[in-house]
């Protein structure tokens, strides 16, 4: 038997997984420690990453050059976003709360309006730049931006609500279903497919690390999650008696 921080970090993993992937079988214990355990490390890394590579140097990096030591020049300006991240926190003190509702409205606001524009150059004008017909490329291109128009202006044509599709507006609408239809189940298609490949993935390593190398993790614990299993089941319906 080997035993060093690699062989530690692959049962992890391998326990990990097979937790995940019990909820096949249902709800039970070992989802719900493994799900309470993404989570918790997922906001803590989250947390340590967010501090250190941005609070830490451009916040306090800012304010406190001569100890941080970022390579910042004091700029009292930056007082203003500690003081909202204050507020923040007094949305843990019931009677300071309403202190919060200050840095919320802000980021709310100022995200909207940077949003704005991103939205109105991407989804927007670069939806009609590509919409467009350039009759300067080959036939086959053409074609293409012709079947692209058509699709967005019979989609754009099916949420037009304000007259009843009947006649020319109920067909062109009704080709818009079947353009909306054919994204949807493109989008859907590609998504599971996507998850299919970090399925195989997982099996893959789940099935390398069966070997003697590993210490038989993958066949080990398998075999003890479905003896635990077994027994919390049986151990369940009775209690349910």
């Amino acid at each position: 038997m080997i035993f060093n921080f690699e062989i530690i970090g692959v049962w992890v993993l391998v326990l990990m997984t097979l937790c995940i992937l019990s909820y096949l079988y249902g709800d039970n214990p070992f989802y719900k420690i493994s799900e309470h355990i993404f989570v918790g490390v997922s906001a803590g890394y989250v947390f340590a990453l967010v501090w250190w590579d941005q609070i830490w140097p451009n916040l306090f990096g800012r304010l406190f050059p001569e100890y941080v030591g970022a390579g910042f020049e004091f700029s009292p300006i930056y007082i203003i976003p500690l003081i909202l991240g204050i507020f923040m926190l007094f949305r843990l003190i019931p009677s300071l709360s309403w202190l919060a509702r200050i840095a919320i409205a802000y980021i709310v606001g100022m995200a909207a309006g940077l949003k704005f524009y991103v939205y109105i150059n991407s989804n927007i004008l670069m939806q009609i730049q590509n919409s467009a017909i350039d009759l300067s490329k080959s036939g086959g291109e053409i074609f293409n931006h012709i079947l692209i128009l058509l699709g967005v202006f019979s989609a754009l044509v099916y949420f037009f609500f304000s007259k009843e599709h009947k006649g020319t507006v109920g067909a062109i609408s009704k080709i818009g279903i079947y353009f909306l239809m054919i994204k949807f189940g493109a989008s859907f298609g590609f998504a599971v497919m996507g998850r299919i490949s970090l399925l195989i993935g997982r099996f893959e390593d789940l099935i390398s690390y069966s070997s003697y190398q590993y210490n038989y993790a993958t066949p080990i614990i398998l075999i003890s999650m479905i003896v635990i299993l077994g027994i919390w089941s049986f151990q369940s319906s009775e209690t349910k008696k």
